[in-house]
């Protein structure tokens, strides 16, 4: 069978991967010249991490990242720790499977090496997507037509396939921003920085953590605002702008902020939930159908699992029968990741809560949960196998 994917971001990579394994012919569109993925770090959590062993490039992936020990949750003032959870090979024994972080650059060339050069169409901008009862195809901006027995959109938070299929809906402005940056580990070695840290504090919360082998620290600085940030991945900070909205927090998180060097500054976005991802020979996939808030760090272990569903429910599965296949998919993917769009809203909330009684009860909480629980309460979804249950609802 032939399949047509359009976007080579994560999810598209890893649906091209997982359609090629489960033995279909698949050509990736994707309009940029070159397979470039911009950003910083990302966190691969083991229900991630399972998938690309399935897929063949667990340790290639692995090769380039960081394996962290732990995380630590901590208050914004002064650095007191509310919690610690295990990351290290005390979740690899319990659920099978790696914690990784990693950046977005290694990951996509650890993915697209796997992927033929000839099943590669660059510099191709998708223009519309359509089908009949036999076919479905992608139109080209030269007015080429690419057909197939299926369309995959993976086309990301501002997808227009999405639009093309379920008319006008557009990225919403999550009410928070970010400040992020990528600097040598060796430079804030003299901070005795926890190996992930996650510092709590009132409408602001700073992460750190390593990657490229532990080579650079990935930084990631949260504020709430009301003004609609730019979504980019390249518009610069102004100098200095990061340590005046951190202004009084503990001292490492100022001497991370202030050794940064080159900072930049991204609006976030989320999409709001749809009722389905598929109309016919068509699907969305990844940020195109269900783009969170990064709070739960499973926004690409979210693509990755759509696409090992997606490949799993189209196995063994004729062109006749793309349309109800294409049905099972969603059935058994839009509850888990529309439900871990809301589980990333929420764990916003709460790292942004005022100081106060309402702060003191969370970190309560926390403590609490992690007297019983060695791993963060995201961990129940780290358990689930999306391959074991065929027909999941």
């Amino acid at each position: 069978m032939r399949a047509i994917v359009v976007g080579a971001g994560i999810g598209g990579l890893a649906a091209t991967l997982s359609l090629r394994r489960a033995g279909h012919e698949v050509t990736l569109v994707e309009q940029t010249p070159r397979l470039t993925e911009t950003g910083a770090g990302i966190q691969l959590a083991p229900n991630a991490t399972r998938e690309l062993r399935r897929f063949g490039r667990l340790d290639e992936v692995a090769a380039q990242s960081a394996r962290p020990a732990d995380v630590s949750f901590r208050t914004w003032s002064d650095g007191t720790e509310i919690c610690r959870y295990a990351l290290g090979r005390e979740a690899e024994d319990a659920f099978g499977a790696p914690y990784l972080q990693i950046h977005r650059a290694d990951l996509q060339r650890a993915l697209a090496a796997a992927v033929p050069p000839g099943a590669v169409r660059l510099d191709t901008q998708v223009v519309g997507i359509g089908q009949d009862d036999a076919s479905a195809w992608a139109t080209t901006a030269d007015g080429e037509r690419l057909v197939a027995d299926l369309v995959v959109a993976a086309d990301g938070i501002r997808s227009a396939a999405r639009q093309w299929l379920f008319g006008t809906d557009e990225a919403i402005f999550s009410r928070t921003a970010a400040y992020r940056a990528l600097l040598p580990a060796a430079e804030v070695a003299d901070l005795d920085l926890p190996d992930t840290g996650v510092w709590l504090g009132p409408g602001r919360h700073f992460v750190h953590y390593r990657v490229r082998r532990g080579e650079l620290l990935n930084v990631v600085a949260v504020f709430t605002t009301e003004v609609a940030a730019q979504e980019s991945w390249t518009a610069r900070a102004e100098p200095g702008e990061q340590l005046r909205e951190f202004e009084g927090w503990a001292a490492p998180v100022l001497s991370v902020l202030e050794r940064a060097g080159q900072v930049f500054r991204y609006g976030i976005h989320t999409r709001a939930p749809l009722a389905r991802w598929n109309v016919g020979r068509v699907t969305l996939l990844g940020d195109s159908a269900h783009a969170m808030v990064p709070f739960q760090a499973q926004g690409a272990a979210q693509a990755i699992l759509d696409a090992a569903v997606l490949g799993d429910s189209l196995a063994d599965v004729t062109p006749d029968g793309v349309p109800e296949a294409l049905e099972r998919y969603v059935r058994r993917r839009l509850g888990t990741a529309t439900g871990m769009q809301a589980r990333s809203a929420r764990a916003g909330e709460e790292f942004h809560l005022p100081d106060g009684p309402e702060a003191q009860a969370r970190n309560a909480r926390m403590a609490a949960y992690a007297a019983e629980h060695r791993f963060m309460p995201v961990a129940t979804a780290w358990a689930v196998d999306v391959l074991d249950d065929k027909e999941q609802t």
